[in-house]
């Protein structure tokens, strides 16, 4: 009798656990973006310019160090903060400073971001800064474009040309 009661009991369970299971795959229905609009996002990896010039050892200074340890030419490892700004019809959607990555910060600064818009023609605007502050952006694309309802436009930098893409 007890095996009778444990076996309706766990039936039930199961029963209540597949019907909302069962509901919530198909209800709500889910909507990723609204009728009108489209997603921007800004996607790179981008290493800075070196901090400092390469420069030579003189025959004094190799003689003072080990045998191993003696390269003529040194380089700084470490990579300016790469800034980037990134302007909608003129309002500024995003504008950061990011840090190079790496233990002696000598590799590439990252960034994604996503921003949901309106489809629509829009003047997109840009720009990377990758040496000292000073010298301000390096890399500048302006360019209109046209977002169709339900598109992706994905931002990335090409480091062939040193400037933005559109994909």
């Amino acid at each position: 009798m007890i095996k009778l009661g444990q076996f309706a009991g766990q039936l039930i369970a199961y029963t209540l656990f597949a019907v909302t299971i069962g509901y919530f795959s198909a209800s709500p229905a889910y909507v990723r973006l609204a009728p009108d609009q489209a997603v921007v996002k800004l996607s790179f990896s981008h290493a800075g310019q070196s901090v400092g010039d390469c420069y030579e050892r003189s025959d004094e200074e190799l003689a003072k160090l080990a045998p191993n340890m003696r390269e003529r030419v040194v380089c700084p490892r470490e990579r300016h903060a790469v800034s980037v700004e990134l302007s909608l019809d003129g309002k500024l959607m995003y504008r950061e400073t990011l840090q190079p990555s790496g233990m002696s910060r000598d590799s590439a600064s990252s960034a994604y971001r996503r921003f949901t818009v309106k489809a629509g023609r829009h003047f997109l605007k840009v720009q990377l800064g990758d040496r000292s502050p000073e010298e301000g952006y390096t890399s500048v694309l302006e360019q209109y474009v046209e977002l169709v309802p339900g598109q992706v436009l994905v931002i990335d930098f090409d480091e062939g040309i040193s400037n933005f893409i559109l994909k």
